[in-house]
């Protein structure tokens, strides 16, 4: 006779079990921060904001920020690290942007997947988390060269929707950008701090485009209509 299991699957233990083999060797390379961060490089920047779970981008190699981030998550903790996100909030003429968090001696990285050449990895060299985020300022901008970062969530524990399944169900995405939208902020600049900030210059803007698939991009002309 057979007797069901009492506790319920982890998110990574059915993430695993939906693997192919290929799927599996494919995972088995990312074993440290930077190779994950070198596979969501390779990953296509998606057109259409849809929220993918970890399993639907690597069945689909397509993602954008939040769906990158949340993978770039899961495949750090099945590396040992915690599966940690934290969001970048900027002005309302831009796009949030989320990146995944992981610590090494004492100090903070981060993952991330963007369109922006400057939004993405960071070494684990960061003594604290504003420290760590004050280093994406100068790269955060839209298309019309504004500075627009703002604020910064504190970091969201992933483990809390395992139950949910979020490695494997696109539902479960939702969820946690509600939780996102509502966790606490900080604030990084002063109003006089914004009234003075000064534009970005057309070769920057050019270099932190570099690569990028235009169709993906922010347009802050639209969202203000």
């Amino acid at each position: 006779m057979t007797h069901s299991r009492k506790t319920p699957l982890l998110s990574e233990e059915h993430f695993s079990a939906a693997l192919t083999r290929t799927e599996k060797r494919l995972l088995s390379r990312l074993e440290t921060p930077h190779r994950i961060q070198l596979f969501l490089d390779r990953l296509a920047y998606g057109t259409k904001t849809i929220y993918r779970s970890p399993l639907r981008v690597l069945h689909e190699t397509t993602c954008q920020c939040f769906d990158g981030a949340v993978f770039a998550a899961a495949m750090l903790q099945r590396i040992g690290h915690p599966a940690l996100i934290l969001n970048l909030l900027p002005n309302d003429r831009d796009d949030d942007h989320v990146l995944a968090l992981f610590r090494q001696n004492g100090h903070w990285g981060a993952l991330a997947k963007s369109n922006f050449s400057g939004l993405r990895f960071r070494e684990p060299v960061h003594r604290n988390l504003r420290e760590l985020v004050m280093t994406y300022f100068e790269n955060y901008y839209n298309v019309h060269g504004e500075k627009t970062l703002r604020s910064y969530t504190r970091p969201l524990a992933l483990k809390g929707f395992d139950l949910c399944q979020w490695m494997t169900r696109d539902e479960t995405m939702e969820l946690i950008a509600e939780r996102l939208d509502g966790i606490r902020r900080f604030s990084l600049l002063t109003r006089p701090m914004v009234r003075k900030l000064s534009p970005v210059d057309e070769r920057s803007i050019r270099a932190g485009l570099f690569g990028a698939n235009m169709a993906g991009l922010s347009n802050p002309a639209r969202k203000k209509g």
